[in-house]
């Protein structure tokens, strides 16, 4: 079996979705970087890789008795068997996992480039290995509180973290449904709409006001985020994080 060593890693918790696992050149000096003391590495199929970087499903039986406490996390002195954690790579893209115990990649991070690059060359004279895995048994939906790839393609960290906020408040919006609270929103977003909003339905206005914000990122949807969060402790709080985020400044590449 294929090992890494002192890997650094940077916990994204209970993400289904691999845009959500940030690169390196995103990390953050608030982040929690941990040490890894080694930890085994799979090549694998490409269908298994989507299936466990972009979902959280029951992995592949085999594949967790392959790795069973074969990676170590190190703390200060201290080092520590982990139960089920990989390096995986389809050859293309590169991820790491960690079950925390259960049987699903509860946590998931990216490397930094000079490991990335250490994966590539260390699988590239091997093959991928599938370990009986069927594929998913039905596809992945998307919705709006797991957005579709494309409507975050190109945004950054920042903008990612902003536009899952407006998502929260529009989904909170679409479950109260009030016809007013609809229509005041859809005129603070598009107010050229303004003499016609009065004769929508709720459904005309919702699917106005939605598909008119889900794509892309601009200043209009950040205002939009801002007004729509007010008087939400929980979403201030969010918000707040991201007006000053901290950059990348670890030496490690």
């Amino acid at each position: 079996m294929l090992y890494l060593h002192d890997v650094w890693v940077n916990w994204f918790e209970g993400e289904e979705n691999g845009y959500s696992v940030c690169h390196f050149h995103e990390w953050r000096k608030s982040d929690g970087i941990e040490l890894l003391d080694q930890v085994p590495l799979l090549y694998i199929t490409e269908d298994l890789y989507d299936y466990i970087e972009n979902d959280m499903h029951d992995l592949p039986e085999d594949m967790l008795d392959n790795i069973y406490k074969r990676a170590y996390m190190r703390k200060g002195q201290e080092r520590n068997g982990l139960d089920f954690a990989a390096v995986v790579t389809d050859g293309n893209d590169i991820i790491v996992f960690d079950t925390i115990g259960y049987q699903i990649p509860v946590r998931k991070s990216r490397l930094i480039p000079r490991q990335e690059q250490l994966v590539f060359d260390m699988v590239s004279t091997t093959k991928p290995e599938s370990f009986n895995f069927k594929g998913r048994n039905v596809e992945k939906e998307y919705h709006m509180l797991s957005m579709e790839p494309s409507l975050v393609h190109g945004l950054t960290r920042r903008e990612r973290q902003l536009k899952q906020i407006l998502m929260i408040a529009l989904d909170q919006l679409r479950t109260a449904n009030n016809p007013e609270e609809l229509r005041y929103w859809l005129t603070e977003w598009d107010p050229k709409k303004y003499p016609f909003i009065r004769y929508m339905d709720e459904e005309t206005v919702w699917h106005e006001l939605y598909e008119g914000v889900k794509k892309g990122w601009s200043r209009s949807h950040e205002d939009l985020c801002n007004k729509m969060i007010k008087g939400q402790p929980f979403l201030e709080k969010m918000w707040e994080v991201e007006q000053t985020p901290e950059q990348n400044t670890s030496k490690q590449n």
